[in-house]
């Protein structure tokens, strides 16, 4: 094994020690008691498999059959999760073959960031996941289950289920899938129809017709975004079944893999062979999904969910963790906005089978971790392929299939990990530095400052920022407003770079998987409303954003320091939002996870 990454690995392991033990000791205690059916009252029993046939009746009062419990966060405005509206029936019919009985334990909400992409809306968006972490465990908490299995893909809904389930740590679980969709335009062509309508070439109604040809199906949207990092993650974290995030949902392959998922998870579930999900996220499984995410260069949010999935397991981490392994995890994949691949080219590569085999070939994983296939990450160096309609599993290429996208690890696109650290005198913060040009990896300009986008977007459509200069989006962070990400100035600001102007941008707020090619330093912490620089600053301030170093410093802040703070806006009521007051105010920091946990 690397040796930083060992260090790492061990001083995690110190660092969490009272809480890993304590959360440890939760688990084995629920597990001891974990065939509660047994001491359920009659009536308890009754009203639970009231709705199952006779067959699921004899078999769940006699606790001869394991209970799979499903929890899903489907429904029609994700097309990620609409493959899900037919799962449930999948799913009780694999378990019913396989001697087992599979309930419908509850739904969680799953709202689509495409859609509240600069709406209200938007706010509750980073702040839904604390609510389906504890949707996660009101479905669980019936206490008639001997597994879990999760259908979720996108954006908070994959941390959410895995946060809940991890409160159930004592039961199997497991990930299911949906598949992104098919190839529609290109990524670089949606992205210049986005810019050409910014500059006003062309109509809205051009526009929604490109949009619509990129997202065009039921499937997940094919960048690399939040969405599949989270695929990516429950992967290499050993959730998945090995080969199963990628692929299509009217593939044949993907109903079998969702059959071949419960049966494995009943695999898992004997007493012979049982792998409960607290035993599976360890230390060194949460350190895999950092090296993971650093070497894909994968969604910065997860940078914040990573920190609060470890916590829910008693594992303390920090981004200094993440700053240490990126500096030895070298960057070797390029899918938009990275590139201009997409998923699905990166799946044709060689996908996770080759960035899993490379990674362990140079000891950049811990291979002795404990996964849904059992104890060994090296099983995910291996395919799936439909045979006589089954799943079999054959050795995965020996190299990437397209250099342009999975490259040699020898030969990397970048030493380093597609994340950064960025520290200085405003606080600390984070960049994805594999979507930034090298030559656009470094700013020094005068601030303009803003309390939103919308005041952005008036300025650029006024022509008052044709400049160089660094933009600074404050009140933007989980306590001011739920941390919305702020992609309406992606076009803007690219658009302004494409022009020659040296700009990026400073905030508290987040950008997510489709962080494009401006530079960003985003998370910003402290943030505005919890004692951080941004109040203070103002239109003019010397400001330089150093990707490659890792730096951002205000260069006149012995000035800045003498200012009384601007007070935070007030938070308009609507779209619900009024009901999640008390949830800002106690959630903790970006740096802690932007958890109320």
């Amino acid at each position: 094994m690397n040796k930083t990454i060992q260090h790492i690995t061990e001083r995690i392991i110190k660092r969490s020690k009272n809480s890993r033990l304590e959360y440890l000791e939760q688990m084995q205690l629920a597990e001891k008691n974990q065939r509660s059916r047994e001491i359920m009252s009659c009536g308890n029993l009754a009203h639970a498999f009231a709705a199952c046939d006779d067959n699921a009746k004899n078999k769940l009062t006699g606790n001869s059959a394991f209970n799979l419990a499903i929890v899903s966060a489907y429904n029609d405005m994700l097309s990620a999760h609409k493959p899900y509206e037919n799962y449930p029936d999948q799913l009780r019919k694999a378990a019913e073959e396989n001697g087992a009985v599979a309930q419908f334990a509850g739904g969680v909400p799953a709202m689509c960031d495409g859609v509240t992409q600069g709406q209200a809306g938007m706010e509750l968006s980073l702040l839904s996941r604390d609510i389906i972490a504890m949707s996660t465990v009101v479905a669980l908490s019936h206490n008639m289950f001997d597994a879990t299995i999760c259908l979720g893909i996108c954006d908070k809904i994959v941390p959410g289920l895995l946060i809940g389930s991890l409160k159930f740590g004592h039961l199997p679980t497991i990930f299911i899938p949906g598949g992104p969709m098919e190839t529609g335009i290109s990524n670089e062509e949606k992205a210049k129809i986005r810019e050409d309508f910014a500059k006003g070439l062309i109509s809205r109604e051009e526009l929604l017709k490109g949009e619509s040809a990129a997202y065009h199906s039921a499937g997940t949207c094919t960048f690399y975004g939040t969405a599949n990092s989270n695929q990516m993650l429950m992967e290499i974290m050993g959730l998945h079944l090995p080969g199963s995030s990628f692929v299509n949902p009217t593939n044949p392959l993907r109903a079998a893999l969702t059959a071949e998922a419960v049966k494995q998870l009943i695999e898992i579930t004997s007493d012979s062979h049982k792998v409960p999900l607290y035993k599976i996220m360890d230390e060194k499984t949460i350190v895999n999904g950092m090296i993971g995410l650093l070497a894909t260069g994968g969604s910065t949010n997860h940078t914040i969910h990573l920190v609060a999935i470890a916590k829910a397991a008693g594992i303390i981490i920090d981004w200094q963790d993440f700053s240490e392994l990126s500096k030895v995890i070298p960057s070797i994949t390029k899918v938009y906005p990275n590139g201009t691949a997409d998923i699905n080219h990166f799946h044709a590569a060689g996908g996770m089978s080759i960035v899993i085999k490379s990674l362990l070939e140079k000891k950049l994983l811990h291979e002795d971790v404990w996964t849904v296939k059992g104890k060994g990450l090296s099983q995910y160096c291996d395919e799936p392929f439909l045979t006589d309609n089954k799943v079999e599993y054959r050795t995965g290429p020996k190299d990437s299939l397209d250099y342009s996208v999975i490259s040699p690890i020898a030969q990397p696109f970048d030493p380093e990990g597609g994340i950064r650290l960025i520290t200085g005198n405003m606080g600390v913060s984070v960049c994805k530095i594999s979507a930034v040009n090298p030559k656009n990896r470094f700013v020094e300009a005068p601030a303009i400052v803003f309390n939103d986008q919308n005041e952005f977007v008036s300025a650029f459509n006024k022509g008052e920022l044709n400049k160089d200069f660094i933009v600074v989006i404050r009140f933007q962070g989980p306590k001011s407003n739920g941390m919305p990400e702020l992609h309406k100035l992606t076009p803007m600001l690219s658009i302004l770079q494409h022009n020659g102007h040296k700009v990026a941008l400073v905030t508290d707020g987040r950008m997510s998987g489709a962080s494009g090619k401006v530079p960003s330093a985003i998370h910003l912490s402290p943030e505005a409303k919890d004692g951080g620089i941004l109040p203070l600053l103002r239109d003019g301030d010397k400001l330089i954003l150093d990707c490659e170093k890792g730096k951002l410093e205000c260069l006149n802040i012995d000035e800045v320091l003498k200012r009384t703070p601007v007070e935070a806006p007030e938070m308009i009521p609507g779209t619900g939002r009024e009901l999640f007051n008390k949830v800002r105010s106690l959630i903790s920091s970006s740096e802690t996870g932007a958890t109320i946990f």
